[in-house]
C-alpha cells in the first residue's frame, strides 16, 4: 500500500484542483477503492479481454498476410506513445502535487487555512513577503466559487461566449457542446426519439440493466452490480467503478475517451459523448445499451 501511494497517490478524480486533496493524504482512501472492487476481479476481465484480442489479431493476420506485420508495428509504436503520454501527464499531476503541499505550508505560516486557494500563486507570494491579506477579496472569491459549484458539469466543447448560469437554467441544455456565436453551428438533437439516445461506439456489447446516475465517484457506493452507470464524463478517479458496471454511458466523449478505452480494456459496453444522458435519464429508469451501434434505448421508467 505504501509503494502504490508513493507512486500513483497523485494520481485522482480531482487532480488539477489544488484545493482538493490527494488520494495519498487519505489513508482511508485505497481501502475504499478495494472496497469498490469486493468480488470483482479486474484482472481475469483484462485477461478476458487480451485473450479476445489475440483471437481477432489471429484472425486478421490470416485474412490479410501481406499486411499485418506493417499494421502490427504501426499499432505497436501507437500504444507505447499512449503510454508515454500517460506518463508525461502523471508526473505533470505529479507536479501539481507539490504545488498543492507549497499552500498548505503557506496557509500554515499564514493562519489562513483553504482560504489560500483564493489567491493566485503571484497573490500568494506578496501575502508571504508581508502585502496585507485582503479579506474581502478572499470572501467575494469564495461566494462565487460556491456559485460555480452548484452548476453541472460543464459541456466539452465551448465555442463563442459562455454564461454557464444561463445554460444551466435551460431545460434543453446540451451537456456535449455549445455553440454560442450568431453564425454557430445549428446542433440538431441526437435522437428525435425521447427514449433513444444516440452517441459514439465507446465498447461492444448489449446489455439491459437499470441507470445508476453519478455525479461524482465519490458516491460510487451507490453503485449496485450490473447497473448501468451513466456519468457526464470520467477520467481516472472514476475507474474502480467500471467492473461492478453493467455498461458505460457519458455525456461527453468520444472513442478514445477515458470511458471507452477503459470499457473496452475490461470487455464493458459502452456509449460515450452522447450529449445529455445525465439529463434524460434517471436512476431507476431500464435502459438496453448497444455498445458497438452506439445508442441507448430507455425500456420504462
Amino acid at each position: 500500500r505504501a509503494d502504490y501511494s508513493a507512486q500513483f497517490g497523485h494520481r485522482g478524480p480531482h487532480e488539477y484542483e489544488l484545493s482538493w486533496p490527494r488520494p495519498a493524504e487519505d489513508p482511508d482512501w485505497l481501502e475504499a477503492q478495494l472496497a469498490n472492487l469486493a468480488g470483482f476481479d479486474p484482472e481475469a476481465l483484462v485477461a478476458q479481454q487480451a485473450a479476445r484480442r489475440a483471437e481477432a489479431w489471429d484472425r486478421f493476420a490470416a485474412a490479410n498476410p501481406r499486411h499485418s506485420k506493417k499494421i502490427a508495428a504501426e499499432l505497436a509504436a501507437t500504444a507505447q506513445a499512449g503510454r508515454t503520454r500517460e506518463k508525461i501527464r502523471s508526473e505533470m499531476v505529479r507536479g501539481f502535487g507539490l504545488l498543492r503541499q507549497f499552500y498548505l505550508r503557506a496557509a500554515t505560516l499564514l493562519s489562513i487555512d483553504n482560504d489560500v486557494f483564493f489567491l493566485a500563486y503571484e497573490e500568494l507570494l506578496e501575502v508571504l513577503k508581508g502585502t496585507p491579506l485582503d479579506p474581502v477579496q478572499i470572501s467575494r472569491r469564495r461566494r462565487h466559487h460556491e456559485r460555480l459549484g452548484q452548476l453541472p458539469a460543464y459541456p466539452g466543447i465551448i465555442v463563442g461566449r459562455f454564461d454557464p448560469f444561463a445554460w444551466a437554467a435551460d431545460p434543453e441544455r446540451r451537456l456535449d457542446i455549445v455553440d454560442t456565436r450568431p453564425d454557430g453551428a445549428v446542433l440538431a438533437p441526437a435522437s428525435s426519439d425521447p427514449n433513444q439516445l444516440r452517441g459514439f461506439p465507446g465498447a461492444v456489447g448489449e446489455v439491459e440493466g437499470v441507470v445508476r446516475r453519478l455525479d461524482r465517484p465519490e458516491d460510487g457506493h451507490l453503485l449496485q452490480p450490473g447497473e448501468i452507470l451513466v456519468a457526464s464524463t470520467t477520467n481516472v478517479g472514476w475507474t474502480p467503478l467500471f467492473p461492478r458496471a453493467g455498461a458505460i454511458v457519458t455525456d461527453v466523449g468520444a472513442p478514445l475517451s477515458h470511458a471507452a478505452i477503459v470499457a473496452r480494456e475490461l470487455g464493458i459496453p459502452a456509449v460515450v459523448g452522447t450529449g445529455d444522458a445525465t439529463r434524460r435519464l434517471k436512476n431507476g429508469d431500464r435502459v438496453l445499451v448497444n455498445g458497438g451501434a452506439g445508442w441507448v434505448r430507455r425500456l420504462e421508467r
